[in-house]
């Protein structure tokens, strides 16, 4: 379970693309809570809303997205400290928030960096615009001290992205992250690009460096076997809501939600006998055609009446006895919840609207 202080939380936040009629509705009523110290997973397929979360949340979004309803507040570590909105900061005051409280590695992040400077040239940049006091002689010292962290030598410094592997330039983009030393760091698919192996270590060296530094980390990412091996509670998202969140275990032993069971059983168990791959039917549906009431129903094996009619909310399973870690799992699906009456029917209606007429007329 859970016991650090929550630092990031997030409550009923939407996301447009576009504005009127014909807006996108990208994120729906999302509700998050990232704690001290933890490393939150966030999965689903593309096209779910993981990057537009992560956009939203820095205030990165590109026009024409438009956060329309909610809140994001961070918690400073200093005890007694107020919280600070960040939909409400302005820009001056966003520039010294991020990188310093928060800070973010791309989708890609393997192309982020500048071709034509050197690791040097980019590391010592971050320092110079957020910390000016800093000489010349004590950014090199920082920069050096960064790539150590990451498991890089620093007489590569001087080296051009081109002149990096993969895997040494996704461990620049860490550094580069963690320069400030934030409280928070998401990371967007950082490892998309890379084979299995070097995925492997990139990840055991931030979880090592979160366990010495103790920053908080959001990881996404549409595989789920990564976030169960190194995240301490996963989101998942489907069609722009969060359908289920649990501890990683739960999620692993445990899966509630249809759409995380069809997630777990789309890649091979590595230990253990063998299991047949199911993998999910269909398609993620179009932001622009969404299927009335729960998204997944057309997909889902288990769909029954309420699913097609009405959205299912995120809440913790009916009979949760708050056991083995149950009361911090929530998942929106009518199996788990006591769905809604059916609307009556006209031939069930006609009665009492025959009843109610001849009442009127004999008054």
């Amino acid at each position: 379970m859970t016991t650090g202080r929550p630092v990031l939380t997030i409550s009923g936040l939407n996301v447009d693309y576009g504005t009127g009629p014909g807006a996108v509705h990208a994120l729906r009523d999302i509700d998050l809570t990232l704690h001290r110290g933890e490393v939150l997973g966030l999965a689903g397929e593309s096209g779910s809303g993981k990057s537009t979360l992560a956009y939203a949340v820095t205030r990165l979004l590109s026009p024409p997205g438009v956060i329309t309803g909610g809140d994001v507040l961070y918690q400073p570590p200093q005890d007694g400290a107020a919280p600070v909105d960040l939909l409400a900061l302005t820009p001056q005051e966003l520039r010294a928030f991020r990188w310093q409280e928060l800070s973010i590695v791309f989708q890609g992040a393997m192309n982020s960096l500048n071709p034509v400077h050197t690791v040097h040239s980019q590391l010592t940049d971050v320092l110079r615009a957020h910390r000016p006091g800093m000489k010349s002689p004590e950014r090199t010292a920082r920069a050096e001290e960064l790539l150590t962290l990451v498991g890089i030598s620093r007489d590569r410094l001087g080296a051009f992205p081109h002149q990096l592997s993969g895997g040494m330039r996704q461990r620049v983009m860490i550094a580069m992250a963690l320069a400030l030393e934030p409280e928070i760091v998401i990371m967007d698919e950082p490892t998309t690009a890379l084979d299995v192996v070097m995925q492997r270590q990139i990840l055991r060296k931030l979880v090592a460096l979160r366990e010495e530094l103790g920053f908080s980390v959001v990881f996404i990412t549409h595989d789920i076997s990564l976030l169960i091996e190194f995240s301490d509670r996963i989101a998942i998202m489907y069609g722009g809501r969060i359908v289920e969140e649990a501890g990683a275990a739960e999620i692993y032993r445990d899966p509630r939600h249809p759409y995380s069971d069809g997630l777990l059983h789309s890649f091979p168990a590595l230990h253990g006998p063998r299991r047949e791959l199911t993998g999910i039917p269909g398609s993620p549906p179009h932001l622009t055609a969404m299927p009335t009431g729960c998204a997944f129903h057309p997909r889902c094996g288990k769909a029954f009446d309420p699913c097609a009619e009405h959205v299912p909310v995120l809440a913790a399973p009916d009979g949760a006895d708050g056991a083995d870690g149950a009361d911090e799992r929530t998942v929106a699906c009518w199996l788990h919840h006591a769905a809604p009456a059916p609307a009556p029917s006209v031939a069930d209606s006609a009665p009492e609207l025959a009843g109610d007429a001849s009442a009127a007329r004999s008054g």
